[in-house]
């Protein structure tokens, strides 16, 4: 686990546009989707409401490590990258319901355990 560096969380308070999250399934076929109810939690994770996952949950509950892609309003691209969590309840579950807008189900909170950063190809974390 590795605390996300100020430069990045200064970052992710000038993002612009939706994430992409990534996982793979067991037989190492990635999938990538937008995401768009995201928070940070903490210092170290990156909570996504699981208003619709599919196969997101699927590569989850195999055991999928994840990654994350936001662009700041400058275009500068950060990647976080970690384990994943699924919480159906307890305290990343509770924040997720705070901010997930009401209109979406919110029926888990996955939450990136970020390991590494990087800044294009740049190890920032």
């Amino acid at each position: 686990m590795a605390a996300l560096p100020a430069a990045v969380k200064e970052a992710w308070e000038q993002r612009e546009g939706p994430v992409v999250l990534a996982t793979v399934n067991t037989e190492g076929q990635p999938n990538i989707i937008y995401v768009s109810c995201v928070s940070l939690y903490g210092d170290e994770r990156l909570v996504v409401a699981d208003n619709y996952f599919d196969k997101t949950r699927k590569n989850i509950e195999a055991g999928s490590k994840g990654a994350a892609l936001f662009m700041t309003k400058d275009k500068k691209p950060y990647q976080l990258k970690g384990q994943l969590e699924y919480h159906r309840a307890g305290p990343v579950f509770d924040d997720m319901k705070k901010w997930n807008p009401p209109k979406h189900p919110g029926h888990a909170a996955l939450a990136l355990v970020v390991e590494e950063v990087y800044s294009g190809a740049k190890r920032v974390s």
